[in-house]
């Protein structure tokens, strides 16, 4: 496991909790550069939270079976050991899980099954034709209060990327997620790898652990 700590770490930090870690600090074995998301996240304005990061690298050939098949298995081992770690180093508060492509889906996959103890995702590129779409089946009718997804797709990736991407999108907008509650960007230009996910990272980031306006903070 990797982890970040940002300069001038608040108290009660929000948690962003990364899949592939292999890819999302340097480029070192990375396949197109990694996503620099410590960077990204020092860079923050004021008004934005600045999380702690922590990834994790996959396990090679067991990546589809930790981050989707038994998925379970992997969230469980998270909470029990993981983040009761680092609440108890850091003081950590909510958790978000991110990542792309088959982290991404694993990262919508972890709020949805557990919402009260992953408070939204980010999720990039997700691999939704996994499991002939199982995914779609777990969507909530409502979204859970004061949740925070990040969605997005390329236009330009390749099979049913997109327009599952904007299937889901749209369920999502008729199940009541605002604009507060998702950020849905579609890239016209966005192809498969993690030099486009570097390039989207700093917005994603923005709207996640953007700090709540006295609006929000009565919603719910």
């Amino acid at each position: 496991m990797r982890i970040h700590v940002p300069p001038k770490m608040e108290d009660s930090p929000p948690l962003l909790l990364l899949f592939d870690g292999q890819n999302v600090f340097g480029d070192e074995g990375s396949f197109a550069g990694g996503w620099q998301a410590h960077g990204a996240v020092d860079r923050l304005p004021r008004t934005v939270a600045r999380p702690l990061v922590a990834a994790f690298d996959h396990g090679g050939t067991a990546r589809m079976s930790e981050l989707w098949s038994h998925l379970n298995q992997t969230l469980d081992a998270i909470e029990r050991h993981l983040l009761p770690a680092l609440r108890a180093r850091y003081g950590v508060g909510t958790v978000i899980p991110g990542g792309a492509s088959l982290g991404g889906l694993a990262a919508l996959a972890a709020h949805l099954r557990r919402p009260q103890v992953y408070g939204g995702a980010l999720v990039m590129s997700p691999s939704l034709w996994v499991g002939r779409g199982a995914i779609f089946e777990e969507l909530p009718h409502q979204p859970h209060p004061n949740a925070r997804l990040y969605l997005d797709m390329g236009q330009r990736e390749k099979g049913q990327m997109w327009p599952l991407a904007l299937r889901l999108a749209a369920i999502l907008r008729q199940r009541g997620f605002d604009e507060a509650a998702l950020r849905w960007r579609p890239d016209a230009r966005g192809v498969h790898n993690e030099r486009h996910w570097r390039r989207r990272l700093p917005a994603a980031l923005r709207h996640l652990f953007r700090r709540a306006q006295p609006a929000e903070k009565r919603k719910g």
